[in-house]
């Protein structure tokens, strides 16, 4: 009945959405991996009632990284705008602490690190080997614009990986998401040379310590 006697947290947040779909527009960009994105993903807030102004609101944001961008520096830059400031607003990063199975909790920060190895590294010329291989031609080696587990495997701990699967990209996390059997046969194919090429020809060739080529700032 009297909202401005309030100070709606909702309306705190519009400018700092605003500015974070600016701030989206303007990330890092590199030349294979391409640009870093921010995407709001999440909206919630606090109130007595329907009625009642807002006294709290936060939101949930999806951060892409992208080379030269590191976890501290993505915080950073949403702490830096002025709609943050303005709001006193904190920014903070998530921590996955779900029970498993067996109720065992394993505090880990939601921060998984871009990556990227060598064209020449013994794991992608051994999917390569056996592409040739099976099928007779060249593979096409790139990126994915997705996520997959390797943001640990090789992001985080340093153990090279490859990703190699059916679908295509423009397919993955879709609500209507498909793949075509032939895929699923071809990859069962290639899974099953991997290990005896790998063995043969490219195990004796694997570094110690395998560098991601991607530099944080």
């Amino acid at each position: 009945s009297a909202p401005e006697r309030g100070d709606n947290a909702i309306y705190k947040m519009a400018p700092i959405l605003t500015e974070l779909r600016g701030l989206h527009e303007n990330l890092l960009d590199h030349p294979f991996l391409g640009k870093g994105s921010l995407a709001v993903s999440e909206i919630f807030h606090t109130s007595p009632s329907r009625c009642a102004v807002a006294d709290s609101c936060w939101i949930s944001i999806d951060r892409r990284l992208t080379a030269g961008e590191s976890w501290e520096f993505a915080v950073q830059q949403i702490k830096n705008l002025p709609s943050v400031k303005a709001a006193c607003a904190e920014v903070t990063m998530y921590t996955y602490e779900r029970p498993s199975y067996t109720n065992l909790v394993y505090p880990t920060e939601c921060y998984f690190p871009t990556w990227l190895i060598e064209e020449g590294h013994p794991v992608t010329s051994t999917l390569e080997e056996a592409y040739k291989g099976l099928f007779g031609k060249d593979p096409v080696v790139d990126k994915w614009t997705f996520s997959t587990n390797g943001v640990s495997i090789m992001g985080r701990f340093g153990i090279p990986c490859i990703g190699f699967g059916p679908g295509h990209e423009d397919q993955a996390h879709a609500p209507n998401e498909r793949t075509w059997k032939k895929e699923l046969v071809d990859c069962a194919a290639m899974y099953a040379m991997i290990p005896s090429v790998y063995v043969d020809k490219f195990a004796k060739q694997m570094p110690e310590d395998t560098e991601n080529l991607v530099k944080i700032k």
